[in-house]
């Protein structure tokens, strides 16, 4: 598959295992590729540099089958390839987040996941809002702070 950026390949940014163990379709159209391009070169290869290291995506584009399978929101952006989780193996998910929340760069949205992982989200085309929040486990269900 080809590559969207210098760094990151439409291949990495759509793959899943969820979609390869329940035999579902997650191929973006070619909205939603544009979409990652975007995404890519806007917030992820910045990112990248920010850390100096490598970021590895561990969901990106997810198709509304992946999406409801892994119980993601159901207005979640991976479904038009607007947002992606990531991790970078220099630092931890709260480092990480605390890099990207004050780097100045343009992003929609910045969760800092259960301490786990960090979701980014960029919006093309508009004012991208922002938002920066903390999910946590609050028995048994997920809740969002704005930090």
């Amino acid at each position: 598959m080809p590559k969207l950026t210098e760094h990151f390949s439409l291949e990495e940014m759509t793959f899943s295992e969820t979609a390869v163990r329940h035999g579902l379709d997650n191929r973006p159209n070619s909205r939603s590729i544009q979409n990652l391009t975007e995404l890519c070169e806007e917030l992820l290869e910045p990112i990248r540099e920010l850390t100096g290291g490598p970021i590895n995506v561990t969901s990106g584009f997810r198709s509304p089958s992946v999406n409801s399978v892994v119980g993601g929101s159901l207005n979640s952006q991976h479904m038009s390839g607007e947002a992606a989780d990531i991790n970078c193996p220099l630092f931890n998910p709260r480092v990480l987040f605390e890099r990207i929340r004050n780097s100045g760069l343009e992003f929609d949205q910045l969760i800092n996941e259960f301490g786990s992982w960090v979701h980014v989200s960029f919006v093309s085309g508009r004012t991208n809002k922002r938002e920066v929040l903390i999910a946590r486990m609050v028995n048994g269900v997920p809740r969002f702070e704005q930090v």
